[in-house]
Protein backbone atom coordinates (compact mmCIF):
# COMPACT_ATOMS: atom_id res chain seq x y z
CA UNK A 1 0.00 0.00 0.00
CA UNK A 2 2.75 2.75 0.98
CA UNK A 3 4.34 2.05 -2.18
CA UNK A 4 0.93 3.13 -3.96
CA UNK A 5 0.98 5.77 -2.23
CA UNK A 6 4.21 7.58 -2.81
CA UNK A 7 3.58 6.65 -6.62
CA UNK A 8 -0.14 8.59 -6.07
CA UNK A 9 1.19 11.43 -3.92
CA UNK A 10 1.91 13.86 -6.64
CA UNK A 11 -1.72 13.30 -8.08
CA UNK A 12 -3.31 13.62 -4.87
CA UNK A 13 -1.58 16.39 -3.94
CA UNK A 14 -2.82 17.84 -7.14
CA UNK A 15 -6.29 16.97 -6.72
CA UNK A 16 -6.37 18.32 -3.45
CA UNK A 17 -4.70 21.76 -4.47
CA UNK A 18 -7.92 22.23 -7.20
CA UNK A 19 -10.18 21.56 -4.38
CA UNK A 20 -8.60 23.98 -2.27
CA UNK A 21 -8.21 26.46 -4.82
CA UNK A 22 -11.78 26.26 -5.56
CA UNK A 23 -13.00 26.49 -1.95
CA UNK A 24 -10.57 29.62 -1.63
CA UNK A 25 -12.93 31.08 -5.11
CA UNK A 26 -15.86 30.46 -3.40
CA UNK A 27 -14.83 31.91 0.16
CA UNK A 28 -13.65 34.94 -1.50
CA UNK A 29 -16.49 35.67 -3.36
CA UNK A 30 -18.74 34.81 -0.05
CA UNK A 31 -15.97 37.06 1.51
CA UNK A 32 -17.34 39.98 -0.93
CA UNK A 33 -21.09 39.35 -0.63
CA UNK A 34 -21.57 36.79 -3.17
CA UNK A 35 -25.25 35.45 -1.99
CA UNK A 36 -23.50 31.85 -1.95
CA UNK A 37 -23.60 31.67 2.16
CA UNK A 38 -25.90 28.36 1.94
CA UNK A 39 -22.84 26.64 0.44
CA UNK A 40 -20.78 28.03 3.89
CA UNK A 41 -20.19 28.40 7.63
CA UNK A 42 -23.33 25.83 8.49
CA UNK A 43 -25.81 27.61 5.61
CA UNK A 44 -27.76 29.81 7.73
CA UNK A 45 -27.16 33.38 5.78
CA UNK A 46 -27.87 33.59 1.74
CA UNK A 47 -25.11 36.69 2.39
CA UNK A 48 -22.93 36.33 4.81
CA UNK A 49 -22.13 38.87 7.62
CA UNK A 50 -19.45 40.99 8.08
CA UNK A 51 -17.61 38.41 11.06
CA UNK A 52 -18.24 35.75 8.40
CA UNK A 53 -17.00 37.56 5.94
CA UNK A 54 -13.92 38.16 7.97
CA UNK A 55 -13.55 34.36 8.42
CA UNK A 56 -14.13 33.34 4.95
CA UNK A 57 -11.36 35.92 3.76
CA UNK A 58 -8.99 34.71 6.45
CA UNK A 59 -9.84 30.38 5.27
CA UNK A 60 -7.97 31.14 1.78
CA UNK A 61 -4.84 32.18 3.75
CA UNK A 62 -5.30 28.13 5.72
CA UNK A 63 -6.03 26.80 2.46
CA UNK A 64 -2.57 28.00 0.99
CA UNK A 65 -1.01 26.77 4.02
CA UNK A 66 -2.99 23.41 3.78
CA UNK A 67 -1.93 22.82 0.36
CA UNK A 68 1.70 23.81 0.88
CA UNK A 69 1.77 21.16 3.36
CA UNK A 70 0.36 18.89 1.25
CA UNK A 71 2.68 19.63 -1.89
CA UNK A 72 5.37 19.53 0.79
CA UNK A 73 4.71 16.18 1.94
CA UNK A 74 3.80 14.58 -1.78
CA UNK A 75 7.74 15.84 -2.46
CA UNK A 76 6.34 18.56 -4.47
CA UNK A 77 7.55 20.82 -2.68
CA UNK A 78 10.76 20.46 -0.27
CA UNK A 79 10.51 19.58 3.43
CA UNK A 80 8.12 16.89 2.98
CA UNK A 81 10.11 14.30 5.42
CA UNK A 82 10.33 16.43 8.12
CA UNK A 83 8.58 15.40 11.13
CA UNK A 84 5.94 18.46 11.51
CA UNK A 85 5.14 17.92 7.67
CA UNK A 86 4.40 14.62 8.50
CA UNK A 87 2.57 15.62 11.41
CA UNK A 88 0.74 18.28 9.98
CA UNK A 89 -0.48 16.12 7.46
CA UNK A 90 -1.82 13.56 9.60
CA UNK A 91 -3.91 16.66 11.42
CA UNK A 92 -4.91 17.60 8.13
CA UNK A 93 -6.19 14.35 7.41
CA UNK A 94 -8.11 14.01 10.49
CA UNK A 95 -9.48 17.95 9.96
CA UNK A 96 -11.00 16.84 6.56
CA UNK A 97 -12.67 13.44 8.20
CA UNK A 98 -14.01 15.08 10.91
CA UNK A 99 -15.14 18.16 8.37
CA UNK A 100 -17.27 15.12 6.19
CA UNK A 101 -19.33 14.30 9.65
CA UNK A 102 -19.96 18.03 10.36
CA UNK A 103 -21.01 18.71 6.64
CA UNK A 104 -23.35 15.28 6.58
CA UNK A 105 -24.99 17.29 9.19
CA UNK A 106 -25.64 20.86 8.01
CA UNK A 107 -28.76 22.02 8.43
CA UNK A 108 -28.12 23.67 4.74
CA UNK A 109 -29.04 20.91 2.18
CA UNK A 110 -26.90 22.77 -0.62
CA UNK A 111 -23.72 22.51 2.12
CA UNK A 112 -24.44 19.05 2.90
CA UNK A 113 -24.79 18.36 -0.94
CA UNK A 114 -21.53 19.81 -1.83
CA UNK A 115 -19.52 20.44 1.03
CA UNK A 116 -19.71 16.17 2.20
CA UNK A 117 -18.27 15.38 -1.32
CA UNK A 118 -15.79 17.86 -1.03
CA UNK A 119 -14.42 16.91 2.13
CA UNK A 120 -14.29 13.50 1.42
CA UNK A 121 -12.06 14.37 -1.63
CA UNK A 122 -9.84 16.34 0.64
CA UNK A 123 -9.55 13.75 2.97
CA UNK A 124 -9.15 10.76 0.62
CA UNK A 125 -6.42 12.64 -1.13
CA UNK A 126 -4.95 13.65 1.93
CA UNK A 127 -4.83 10.21 3.56
CA UNK A 128 -2.97 8.99 -0.04
CA UNK A 129 -0.40 11.77 0.64
CA UNK A 130 0.02 10.87 4.66
CA UNK A 131 0.42 7.21 3.48
CA UNK A 132 3.35 8.31 1.51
Amino acid sequence: MEVAAIALAPLAALVACLVLGALAVLQICVAAGAPWGRFVWGGAHRVLPRGLRIASAASVLLYAGFAAVLLSRAGILSGGDSIAVRILTWVLFAYFAVGILMNALSRSRAERLTMTPVCIVLAASTLVIALS
